[in-house]
């Protein structure tokens, strides 16, 4: 009799555990497999957020190291090929990411001629 009682506590407390783990989810309690869909979905939305403001795919990657890459490029060539499809322009990106630092949009052919110290001192006596 023993026997059989510790038998129906062990199942009764098995079929208490299996209810407990499937209530998981309503507890608010990821699962490893959905915090990887869950990192694999951003990555995915920061590439083709990277695509949409006209990054290059290595900057993509540099600006965001811990977003898996493989998930990365799949969202900007996702949408690559959906703003070709549509004539979608990009928009360029109007806030600079904090430590990274911004190409200059001023060329060489649009900056003013240095001139030397000695060309400097000629203009000033001459005024």
């Amino acid at each position: 009799m023993l026997s059989g009682m510790r038998k129906f506590l062990i199942l009764m407390g098995g079929v208490v555990g299996a209810c407990l783990l499937g209530g998981c989810d309503q507890l608010g309690i990821d699962t490893p497999e959905k915090v990887a869909q869950r990192k694999g979905a951003e990555a995915k939305a920061i590439g083709a957020a990277c695509r949409h403001a006209m990054r290059a795919i290595e900057d993509c990657y540099l600006l965001n190291p811990k977003a898996e890459k493989s998930a990365v490029f799949e969202g900007w060539r996702e949408m690559d090929e959906y703003m070709r499809e549509n004539k979608i322009d990009g928009i360029a990106p109007v806030v600079p990411r904090a430590g990274v630092p911004l190409k200059s949009p001023v060329t060489a052919a649009t900056q003013p001629e240095a001139t030397s110290d000695e060309d400097a001192g000629v203009a000033s006596e001459s005024k």
